[in-house]
Formats: structure tokens, sequence, C-alpha cells
């Protein structure tokens, strides 16, 4: 992007999708040549968004506006939160990486343990493009996660959580909603990762199709499903949701599994995210139906 270029949605997510098809960095890591990811969604969140303070509230004090974390690392150039848009994209897994991990047991297939150490490698290196493409377009941006004080703090409510959430950034841009395992279900399904930075640019939100934060979940939108329970290799998943921190240590041991089986330093697990009805899609019909004809229902409640 040139410096003054107008910038627009279709602009930022252009310069999104051209990084993606040209980037030498996305792929497996593997020589094959295989890309990393399949086509990218976009979405954007006003900084002015209720949601930001509501996680404030629920997820933490610690937890960035995106006027905080933007005046952080602007000193010299203070903005109001009008002024600020948060730009976030899901990444969803390829085929071929969703079928490998579906035959996994216990720790993960090479293709997905490839993906958790390369694909997120090439997911960086899109943040900071487009950071540093909107700042020389004259639009500053940061991207969060990559901040040097971004950090995970011990959390009585979660065990813990981070000063920025990138699947918290999606569900305010109109992306996604959470599942029983906590992670986000998209129009893509939950088998993807996420990224978003925060840019001195006014455009439109996305408008969210969702009231609630559990919508694109069957477990909790009728009560079936469940299916991500049995799938978790240490009963991490429960009806009564998530445990981050038996699921921690997991993702710790797979280090050993990956280096050992793979030839190559990296983690994971994924399964919860695919074998699932979730995996690639929305799979409540109502839900799905809502987004595809773009209803855009009355603001959604706290979280809670």
């Amino acid at each position: 992007m040139a410096a003054d270029e107008m910038v627009s949605r279709e602009a930022v997510t252009g310069l999104i999708e051209e990084f993606l098809a040209t980037s030498p960095g996305n792929n497996l890591g593997d020589g094959s040549g295989e890309v990393a990811w399949d086509s990218v969604l976009v979405g954007f969140a006003a900084g002015t968004d209720p949601l930001w303070q509501q996680y404030k509230e629920y997820v933490g004090a610690f937890h960035w506006t995106p006027w905080e974390v933007f005046n952080q690392h602007y000193r010299g150039e203070p903005v109001s939160a009008a002024e600020l848009t948060v730009i976030s994209w899901v990444l969803p897994q390829r085929r071929l990486v969703r079928q490998a991990n579906r035959r996994a047991r216990e720790f993960p297939a090479e293709e997905w343990a490839r993906i958790r150490v390369y694909g997120e490698e090439c997911n960086a290196a899109l943040r900071r493009h487009v950071a540093a493409s909107l700042s020389a377009a004259g639009h500053p941006a940061i991207a969060p996660m990559l901040a040097a004080n971004w950090t995970i703090v011990n959390s009585q409510r979660f065990s813990y959580a981070s000063s920025w959430s990138e699947r918290h950034a999606a569900y305010a841009a109109g992306l996604g909603t959470f599942g029983l395992c906590d992670g986000l279900i998209t129009a893509r399904g939950k088998a993807m990762r996420l990224g978003s930075v925060v840019a001195k640019i006014a455009l439109p939100p996305t408008p969210r199709s969702y009231t609630g934060h559990h919508d694109y979940c069957l477990f909790y939108s009728n009560g079936t499903c469940g299916k991500c329970i049995g799938r978790c290799p240490v009963a991490a998943i429960s009806p009564a949701g998530h445990d981050k921190e038996k699921c921690r240590l997991h993702l710790a041991r797979s280090r050993e599994y990956v280096r050992e089986s793979y030839n190559f330093s990296g983690y994971g697990c994924g399964l919860c995210q695919v074998g699932v009805p979730c995996e690639a899609g929305i799979p409540v019909k109502a839900a799905r139906q809502a987004l595809e004809r773009g209803d855009v229902p009355p603001p959604p409640p706290p979280i809670a």
C-alpha cells in the first residue's frame, strides 16, 4: 500500500490474500511445496465496540482494549477509540491436514504439527506485513500478539489467560462463536488459526450474525453432539467445558513425540478440532442460514 492510498475493507482483504498467495513462508516446512493455509476469511471490529470493555470485565482487567494496546505503542500519536479498527482473520486448515489429524488418537499428525510451527510462522509474518503496510500508507498499526509486552497471566477464573486473545478479537469481528472445547467455530469451521492487527483507520465493522457467544456450537444450541469430548486424548473436555490445565500439559508432552516421531522441534494436538461436525463449517443450521442471509440481530448480550 502506498502512502495516502485510499484504504477500504476490500483493500485490506486483498492485502492479506496477496501475501498468502505470494509468501514463500506459506508452506508446511517439509520441502513439499504444499501451502499451509486454505483461503482466508477477514473481519473488522470497531475500536468503540462495547465488547472490548466487556472482555476486560469478564476475562480480566489485564485484557487490552484496542485503544490500550495502540496507545501503549504509539505514545506520540494518541488517538480515540473511534479512530481505531481491529482487523481479524481466519486461516483455515487445508483438507489434507485435517484428514491426517482425524486419524490421530493421542498426538498430532505430522502435517498438523508442522502447521502449528511453520504455518504459525507464516501467520506471524502476515501480522507484521499487514501492520507495516498500513503504517506505510499513513495508518499506524500494531499486531497485539507480537507486542513485546504481550503476556500470559494466571487467572483464577480461567487458569490462565492473555493480554490479547485472537479468538475474542475474531468474535468481535463477526467471524465466529465459541464451542464446548473453547475453540472458535467459524464459517470455515474450528480447524484454523487466527490473527489480528489494530490500526488507526475507521473502517465499517463486519456485522455479527449471532447474538450469543455459543450460537455456532451444537452442544450449547440444542444439547446434542459433544463429539469433541471423545476426541480429546486426555479427557480435558467434558459437558462442563474445557480443562485448560490438562490441555496445556498434554501439549507440553507432545513436544517429545513430535521430535522423536517427525524429527523436528514442534508440538500440537488439535484432535478436538477434527472429526467433529464443526471441523470445516457451522453445524447449527439456523445459525449457518442467518450468516448466509446476512442477518443482523440486536446487539449481543454481555459474555457470561
